[in-house]
């Protein structure tokens, strides 16, 4: 340690000697090292050391030897310099008008420093001795200068510094802001919370409590000092409580403070305007964040106008907050473009009472699309060969249409219907059946219930039809549906694996029955009539519909087969679909009009032709059956009537038949 004393001696006086020179001292004088009465602007060389012993020549022969390798001690060069700073004269300036004392150097470090010190709100602690003491802090200019000193080495305005300088009164902000919500009851983590989200607020603090020393009350003031006072008056903290206690979240209040530009009395103004038409909870808050900027511009009276207009078109008042909360960009929409919007509607046959309940249904559709994205949807939609009051019912009907994209949703959609070998009219039939399908995803639902109807046996041709025939399907969910529905067929009513493809191609409509309220029931009920389950499967391989009659339905046919038509159960078993016909309008007529004339067709010739093949039917048997009865020799009957003259019936049957029917 010793041994570096005489080169920092000869550093410190280097130092002052060139202090010496740039102030044009008067003829030297020795001074003590600690004197502090001296007016002299000349100070002798110091020592580090506080011993005052002259240099030995060994002393200077081993400074000497040490070379540019010294570590120049900048602790002393500071104290140094600081102590010339108190023996200098206060009133001497330089042939610039400067104060010398301004010149004195200050490395990165120390800038950094002097600015922590001389813009934090509370002072570091400092210890005796400090270099930086509070009482005599270098001048804060001496980092920002602008132009050049007569040093060589000082530099413009150092813009790293300005932002550090901003940095530093941006925490001082955040604290104060934190410390008057710490008052406000407000929890740790709620306000660092909201504080990390409302930096443009912050920011707004800072330039209005520096605006705020241009007030002569508040020209002495600190900055602490105004920028408490500012959020005082402002009543933040009291509008986050309020906010907060309409259950807005705080990444919802710090969006709204950051979006009302410092006007924070419209944020009360028009959560109590949306409060008065039904907007409820965190609503408030979505209505607020999603409404536009704008929203904070415009008066309650325009409002006011605007939910006046739809309500007298249709959308009740009770339905407005749903409205509204759902699709808050309605309230940034001046009444010449609602209007506009609103024509669009109704220039396709909608009434009013279709408006109300659409937006209620999807209030997007108003105000979540440009009126060209709106045209073009529409353009889209009567390609498929719909008129324009066809669309009118279609939005009316299903109004999430609008919200879908024609390019991610549609196009795709068509495509793969085209490459099902769905017509175009076929994709008519769905959009007005089922619009829905145009609305969901077709990679994640619609391709996996194709490819399981592959898997299960369905042909390829005939999955477009189904889906045509009942688009209902692709909106069921494949496992919570659809498969337990195929399995049930499978284990449960006797369907075989080799027939399970015939039968969800001829009856999809199965596939969307519930298992437990009709389909296990309808299986009881005929195998309690003593069909096997093997048979049971046969009937619905044939018949899929057979499973979705109502009991109550069944029954009674059933009853009458057995009791007046005295038909075995082989021909329930053989023709299933007789449960399909009408008991009042079709079994019971042409059973009368068989009883009546004394004969007898399968049920499959009795039911399924129409009223004048029956009629047909009739005469020929009944002819062929008075042939008979009067001896006339018989003439084969046709291909046609192979089947009736063998279920003839004999005079004896058909008398007991009339007997038990009271004819």
């Amino acid at each position: 340690m010793l041994a570096s004393q005489p080169n920092h001696h000869r550093h410190l006086s280097a130092i002052l000697h060139l202090q010496h020179h740039r102030l044009s001292p008067p003829p030297t004088t020795t001074l003590h090292p600690l004197a502090t009465t001296s007016k002299h602007p000349y100070v002798a060389p110091i020592s580090s050391s506080h011993h005052h012993h002259h240099t030995l020549p060994d002393e200077e022969n081993d400074a000497a030897s040490t070379g540019d390798n010294t570590i120049l001690r900048t602790h002393n060069a500071k104290s140094t310099a600081l102590l010339l700073r108190h023996l200098s004269p206060q009133d001497q300036q330089n042939p610039h008008g400067e104060n010398h004392e301004s010149y004195l150097p200050l490395l990165k470090q120390d800038k950094e420093k002097l600015l922590e010190i001389s813009l934090l709100g509370k002072r570091t602690p400092q210890f005796p001795g400090s270099i930086y003491a509070n009482s005599s802090l270098p001048l804060v200019q001496s980092v920002f200068r602008g132009g050049k000193s007569n040093f060589d080495d000082a530099d413009e305005v150092d813009d790293e510094m300005l932002v550090k300088a901003l940095e530093i009164r941006r925490k001082v902000t955040a604290e104060i802001f934190k410390e008057a919500m710490r008052k406000g009851k407000f929890g740790i983590t709620y306000y660092e919370n909201l504080v990390s989200r409302i930096p443009e607020f912050i920011d707004y603090v800072m330039i209005k409590a520096v605006y705020m020393k241009e007030f002569p009350e508040f020209s002495r003031s600190s900055y602490n000092v105004r920028a408490k006072v500012f959020i005082d008056e402002c009543g933040v903290v009291q509008l986050i409580r309020w906010l907060k206690h309409n259950s807005l979240s705080y990444p919802q209040i710090g969006k709204l403070i950051c979006a009302s530009k410092g006007n924070l009395d419209t944020i009360r103004r028009l959560a109590e305007w949306l409060k008065s038409i039904h907007v409820k909870g965190r609503f408030i808050g979505v209505a607020l964040t999603r409404a536009g900027g704008n929203v904070f511009e415009r008066s309650i009276e325009e409002l006011d106008e605007l939910v006046e207009y739809l309500e007298g078109n249709g959308v009740r008042k009770d339905w407005m907050g749903y409205v509204v909360s759902r699709c808050p960009e309605i309230l940034s929409f001046s009444m010449e473009e609602v209007r506009s919007r609103a024509e669009f509607y109704f220039s396709m046959g909608m009434d009013k009472n279709d408006f109300g309940t659409m937006l209620f249904d999807c209030p997007k559709v108003l105000g979540y699309l440009s009126l060209e994205e709106m045209n073009q949807k529409v353009a889209y939609l009567k390609e498929f060969g719909l008129n324009n009051e066809d669309v009118g019912r279609l939005l009316a009907f299903k109004p999430q249409l609008m919200a879908c994209s024609i390019e991610d949703r549609w196009k795709p959609l068509v495509k793969y219907f085209y490459y099902l070998g769905i017509s175009k009219d076929g994709m008519r039939r769905i959009l007005t059946m089922k619009p829905m399908v145009f609305c969901i995803d077709l990679e994640q639902t619609i391709v996996p219930k194709v490819q399981f109807l592959r898997d299960i046996g369905v042909q390829e041709d005939a999955i477009g039809n189904m889906l045509a025939r009942f688009p209902s399907l692709m909106t069921y969910s494949l496992y919570k549906k659809i498969r337990p529905v195929v399995i049930f067929l499978l284990t449960k009513a006797g369907v075989s694996q080799r027939d399970i493809g015939k039968v969800v191609a001829l009856g999809p409509e199965l596939l969307g029955c519930s298992i437990a309220n009709k389909l296990d029931h309808n299986v009881k009920y005929f195998l309690s009539l003593g069909i096997s389950l093997p048979v049971l499967g046969g009937m619905i391989s044939d018949f899929p519909m057979l499973l979705r009659y109502n009991i109550d339905v069944l029954r009674p046919k059933y009853r009458y087969l057995r009791r007046m038509m005295i038909r075995p159960l082989e021909d329930l078993i053989e023709f299933p679909r007789f449960f399909s016909y009408s008991l009042e309008a079709r079994i019971i007529p042409r059973h009368k009009i068989m009883v009546e004339n004394r004969i007898n067709f399968k049920l499959r010739y009795m039911l399924s032709s129409t009223d004048e093949e029956f009629e047909m039917r009739v005469k020929d048997a009944v002819e062929r059956r008075r042939r008979f009865e009067s001896g006339v020799t018989y003439e084969p009957p046709s291909d046609s009537q192979n089947d009736d003259c063998a279920e003839m019936m004999s005079d004896k049957i058909a008398d007991n038949l009339v007997h038990n029917l009271g004819y």
